[in-house]
Formats: structure tokens, C-alpha cells, sequence
């Protein structure tokens, strides 16, 4: 018998990949095959399943600091099932094996007699259909699964070298979509799990993230909405590139963020560079060394773009308005303006307005004299003359963490005065 050799796997789920899908409708298939499978699918996330009448069982070895998983085969065999290869199948469920009252098993009488008494795993049945590919030296599988009544796409990728695997995959633009096994993918199918995703916006002065859900009316529900400030921008107007410090703290931000993508289960994740990576002279390294510790390549937006995203937040969270709205998105490093009416952008920009250059540039970290603050707000201003000229609009929305903190403090002033207002009326006059 020929040495198993294993091979390094990558998988996705779901929706995302008409970018893999035109790839692949390049490259020349292999023959098409059709099968009907059953899985017997258990909380160990063992692969188990039954094809061409053969009971097929993998166990998940080893997952490598990329997301591949190693996936070694330890039985394929017919029915009846010997009583004494049975154990096999409940180790890779996870649970004790029930006590044995024949000497071999079929198919019906190993799921009726042992499996469904136990609670040890349930059979699901899937209809496939494969087709192979050859993708950058790896072996590459496109197929269209039938299951319950519902149907989903899976693209996998494998070879014995997981650099060949994490490099076809990138190539195909799938690299921001997670690993996920037959088992997991199929179990999340049957039970109808709402698809999650994430994005992360990698920021001048903060990364932002969040995973959304989207419900079977198409409505999201925020399942994660976090920011953490790393600085990456620290003394980059100074020197002009990204300096060691500033960079650490943004990648440990992102390695954690994508540990909780996992945990979230989510199906893909969406990152993002804005104004620091788009004028900082290392932008190149610093995107290889995200990469390098996360498995997410960084799309560095122009300043258009992240004003036209911005706008499209705007309409989708907060619905359309009547007359000219002007959404002003300030950040870190740069300030994005969207000039528009209803769902028709008129005019966008980007403007190198941000807090970290002026901070620094003025000593804002701390308290400064009144001419000091002059200086700064004169700067500003010239900085802001592109907006002059433009009718005030019907609406303005801002966004971004400095709009929101002025809302924080102003709030609680607000309510904190009209408290105070209350108490004075509500004491008896001297």
C-alpha cells in the first residue's frame, strides 16, 4: 500500500468569490464528478463521511500560523464494519464508544444502533458536484453542494507545501476569506447560521473593527463594533515613514482581531489602509509585515474612495435626506468630504486634515498656551479652504473618533447642566 502523504488544506464557504470563480473560469477542468455523501457530523469536528460506500474518516493534525490545516486520513473502508474498527469512529467523535453487541456493522444499523443513541454525532446528507483544477502547483476543487434544501459553493485548495497553498489562494483574491473544514462549513449550513464578516480599517491613529451578521431579510446586526488606538502614525509627518513602535502595537491590534474572527466564525474579512499607509514611504513593508502576522493583505484606499464609502454608510445607516447633505469623515491623518442629494454623490474629496500631524505639529498632547491654539486653528483653517465657497447643506453628518468624542463631552454637559437646572428649580427660594 502507497504512503499517505499529507497534504495542507484551505477551504471556503459562502458568498465572496466571483474574483476565485473568474480565476478559475480561466484555467482548464478536470472532468466533472457527482456523488452522493453522507457526513456524520459531531462536536470534535471530526471528518467523517460516507462515499461510494465507504466509510472515510480524517482527523485535523496540525493548523499552521497561516490558517492551514493538515487533515490525515486513519480509515477507509466498506460495510460491514468489523466491531473492532467501530472505536475508531467514535474517537474521531470525541466521545466513548457505546457498548458493542455485534461483531460487524452496517451503515444503518452503526448510525440507528450506536450514533443516534449516544448524541454522538448526526448524518446530513450531501449531494456534490466536483470539479478539479490545477492552481499554482496545487491541487485546486470548485464544487456546488446540495444540503437540506439549501445549497452553498466551496473552493479548496491543497499540496503537500503550505507556502504553494497560501500563495494560490492569495492569488485568487481569497486571501481575506477564513479556512473553514467540511465539517464546520456544513454544520453552520444546516443549521442555517447567519454568515458573518468583518472589516478592519487600519487607521492613522486607531484600528477600527467590526463584524457584522446579516439576517435572511438582508438587515445587519453589529455582532462587534471596536476601536483600538496604536498611533500608527506616531512621528510620521516628521520622518515620513512608519517607525518600528507604531507598527508593533498595530499588528498585535490586528493579530487579536483576527482571533476573534475565528471565534466569531466569521466567513471573511475586509482590511483597509487609510491616510498613514497612503503617504508613508514604507507603506510596502509595513502591509508585508501585517501579512506576515496575520494572513491579511491591507488594501490601501485612495482618499475618494474612503470619502465615497463613507457617504454610502451615511445613506445606508441613516437613510436618505431631503436637499444637499455633506458628510465630513475626520480621522487620524485625513479628513474625506462627500458632497451629495439622496443616493447621487455630486462631489468628494480628501484633504490632509487628521489629528496626528496637527497634534504633534502644536504640542496638542498637552496643555497649550491661547496663542498656541490660535496657531493651530489658523492652520486648520487654511488647511479646510477647499470647502469654502460650497451652500451650506441641508444636512450635516459627521463621522470618525474626533466627531465622536466631541459628542462625549458635549453630551454629558448637556445633561449634567439641565440636571443642575432642575435642582435649582426644585429648591425653595431663600
Amino acid at each position: 500500500m502507497a504512503a499517505i502523504i499529507p497534504r495542507w488544506e484551505w477551504r471556503t464557504f459562502g458568498g465572496g468569490q466571483r474574483a476565485a470563480e473568474d480565476a478559475f473560469a480561466a484555467l482548464t477542468p478536470g472532468p466533472v464528478k457527482e456523488s452522493e455523501e453522507l457526513y456524520l457530523l459531531s462536536a470534535a469536528g471530526g471528518n467523517v463521511k460516507v462515499r461510494d460506500g465507504l466509510l472515510d474518516i480524517k482527523l485535523l493534525r496540525e493548523v499552521n500560523a497561516d490558517g492551514l490545516e493538515r487533515w490525515e486520513p486513519v480509515m477507509k473502508r466498506g460495510f460491514p464494519l468489523p466491531a473492532a474498527e467501530v472505536p475508531k469512529v467514535f474517537d474521531a467523535f470525541g466521545v466513548t464508544t457505546p457498548p458493542l453487541t455485534r461483531e460487524a456493522y452496517t451503515l444503518d444499523q452503526l448510525v440507528t444502533e450506536l450514533m443516534e443513541p449516544s448524541g454522538a454525532a448526526r448524518a446530513v446528507s450531501v449531494h456534490k458536484r466536483r470539479v478539479r483544477y490545477s492552481l499554482g502547483g496545487c491541487q485546486a476543487e470548485l464544487a456546488d453542494l446540495e444540503v437540506s434544501g439549501r445549497e452553498a459553493r466551496t473552493i479548496a485548495v491543497e499540496s503537500e507545501d503550505p507556502s504553494a497553498v497560501i500563495a494560490a489562494v492569495r492569488g485568487v483574491g481569497l486571501d481575506g476569506h477564513v479556512n473553514t473544514s467540511y465539517p464546520r462549513g456544513l454544520a453552520a449550513l444546516v443549521d442555517a447560521l447567519p454568515p458573518r464578516y468583518a472589516v478592519i480599517d487600519v487607521g492613522t491613529n486607531s484600528v477600527k473593527f467590526h463584524i457584522g451578521e446579516r439576517g435572511t431579510d438582508g438587515t445587519w446586526r453589529a455582532v462587534v463594533d471596536r476601536a483600538e488606538l496604536t498611533r500608527l502614525g506616531e512621528g510620521l509627518e516628521r520622518q515620513g515613514t512608519i517607525s518600528a513602535e507604531p507598527l508593533e502595537r498595530t499588528v498585535a491590534a490586528i493579530v487579536s482581531m483576527t482571533e476573534e474572527t475565528r471565534r466569531h466564525q466569521v466567513r471573511a474579512t475586509v482590511a483597509v489602509g487609510t491616510a498613514g499607509l497612503r503617504i508613508a514611504k514604507n507603506r510596502a513593508e509595513v502591509i508585508a509585515a501585517i501579512r506576515a502576522r496575520t494572513g491579511l493583505t491591507v488594501e490601501v484606499i485612495p482618499g475618494e474612495e474612503e470619502s465615497r464609502l463613507a457617504y454610502l454608510a451615511v445613506q445606508a445607516g441613516l437613510g436618505g435626506t431631503e436637499g444637499p447633505v455633506v458628510v465630513f469623515d475626520t480621522g487620524g491623518g485625513s479628513t474625506e468630504f462627500t458632497f451629495g442629494r439622496g443616493p447621487q454623490v455630486e462631489e468628494r474629496f480628501s484633504l490632509d486634515v487628521g489629528a496626528v500631524p496637527y497634534t504633534e505639529r502644536f504640542g496638542l498632547a498637552d496643555a497649550v498656551a491661547p496663542g498656541v491654539l490660535d496657531d493651530a486653528l489658523a492652520a486648520i483653517s487654511a488647511d479646510l479652504s477647499r470647502i469654502d465657497g460650497h451652500p451650506p447643506p441641508a444636512a450635516l453628518v459627521g463621522m470618525g473618533g474626533a466627531v465622536t468624542n466631541l459628542t462625549a463631552v458635549k453630551l454629558p454637559y448637556n445633561i449634567n447642566h439641565h440636571r443642575a437646572e432642575q435642582r435649582l428649580a426644585q429648591e425653595p427660594a431663600a
